[in-house]
């Protein structure tokens, strides 16, 4: 019978990483002591190293992302104003015969 398979939350998968980072116990002794297989912390920690770079630019990025959306939101209403004076011009034409 197989074991269900167990999912851990970010939370934890970070605290096992900087502890692995940290270097003060081996990768076994981390395993052990959070009850997960060694390869799974260290494949943990080189996550963690790996998106390291990303934690600094968060902020810049979701910085971005609000300048966008405004953007986009500015750019939808002067859509929608231009349609509606569109609409209206061509009733007004039509109601004036040109």
């Amino acid at each position: 019978m197989k074991a269900k398979r167990r999912r851990h939350d970010p939370e934890f998968k970070a605290r096992v990483a900087l502890e692995a980072i940290k270097g003060i116990k081996t990768v076994q002794q981390i395993g052990k002591e959070f009850d997960i297989h060694p390869v799974q912390v260290s494949e943990w920690k080189r996550a963690m190293l790996e998106g390291a770079a990303g934690v600094f630019g968060a902020g810049r990025a979701e910085a971005e992302t609000e300048d966008f959306e405004r953007e986009r939101k500015d750019l939808h209403s002067k859509i929608g104003q231009l349609a509606v004076e569109v609409d209206f011009l061509r009733k007004k034409s039509r109601q004036l015969g040109l």
